[in-house]
């Protein structure tokens, strides 16, 4: 890790709501510079935290730093460094694209002109579209343009691509990795896996408001020492007594009805596991494979998938 002290820094992190522990004694470091990703299902605590990062919300208990300023004691001066676009953002409709870019960059002593947000967010051709017209992957790019208003040093992103379509979707990721590329600090919370894979430097797992796993996207994956997953179902169902004796498997687990094992090897074990399935006398209902990845890590440490509710 890097001497420079922490972009973010929080400690202790603890959030509740009524008897629900949205945050739970959560702790994290960001460094300066890097794109930071928080993943994990709706629920896990994700948008909680990264509002107590923001300012937007108060924490019960625990220590937060961002910039080396604290919430409270530097609220103006944080505000001015930071840029924000949150999981659902409400722009006022009846403004044109260019004249909320506009206000938004009034907000700040510093900045990019709402010419060059409209570019840098491909939204050129609805300059003078009212924000009440636009579609929602259009919104959802608008609403990053203005938290690029002040050209931020670290830049907060909520579930920045959720209803996007894959366009939309590949272009911010472009936008994101040029702003990371300039030095600045990224942080964003998402529960789709590639899009961690794609942008992330580092990656902390979140469920039920705490941190289970932490590390760079490939480490993450590669501590489930099998790089490939199996997944298939059968008729009759196959006891697990069975699958423990296929050679190059790993970690056995269920899920609706399938199994899903780890393998160093495909053909090592494919072969292996349907001559047991043939001597069991199980027929084969479906079969597929493909590379682990992050979302194989939580269903490995959790039993849930990152998309369950």
């Amino acid at each position: 890790m890097s001497s420079r002290s922490p972009a973010i820094s929080c400690r202790g992190l603890r959030k509740s709501y009524d008897d629900v522990k949205a945050v739970d004694g959560l702790d994290l470091e960001v460094e300066p510079g890097e794109c930071f990703g928080m993943l994990g299902p709706n629920g896990a605590g994700k948008t909680t935290t990264i509002e107590i990062l923001e300012g937007l919300t108060k924490a019960d208990a625990g220590d937060v730093t961002v910039l080396g300023r604290r919430w409270g004691h530097h609220d103006r001066e944080l505000r001015e460094r930071l840029g924000v676009s949150l999981q659902e953002s409400r722009l006022t409709e009846k403004l044109t694209v260019y004249e909320t870019l506009e206000l938004f960059r009034s907000f700040y002593a510093h900045g990019r002109s709402p010419e060059q947000l409209l570019e840098d967010l491909s939204l050129e051709e609805k300059r003078d579209a009212r924000v009440g017209k636009l579609s929602g992957g259009q919104r959802q790019r608008l609403a990053v343009a203005c938290a690029l208003a002040g050209d931020p040093e670290i830049l907060f992103l909520d579930e920045p691509t959720t209803g996007l379509d894959p366009q939309s979707r590949l272009q911010l990721w472009e936008r994101i990795a040029v702003h990371k590329a300039s030095g600045r600090t990224v942080l964003l919370t998402t529960h789709y896996m590639e899009e961690a894979e794609r942008l992330c430097d580092r990656v902390a797992i979140v469920d039920h408001g705490r941190i289970i796993a932490l590390g760079t996207p490939s480490d993450l994956v590669a501590s489930l020492n099998a790089p490939h997953i199996i997944d298939f179902a059968t008729e009759p169902a196959v006891a697990e007594e069975l699958l423990a004796r296929i050679p190059g498997v790993g970690d056995r687990r269920q899920r609706d009805g399938r199994w899903l094992l780890n393998a160093a090897s495909l053909a090592q074990a494919v072969p292996a596991l349907l001559a047991a399935l043939d001597g069991a006398g199980a027929r084969l209902v479906s079969l597929s494979t493909h590379r682990a990845t992050l979302e194989d890590v939580f269903l490995s440490m959790t039993g849930r998938e990152l998309r369950d509710e």
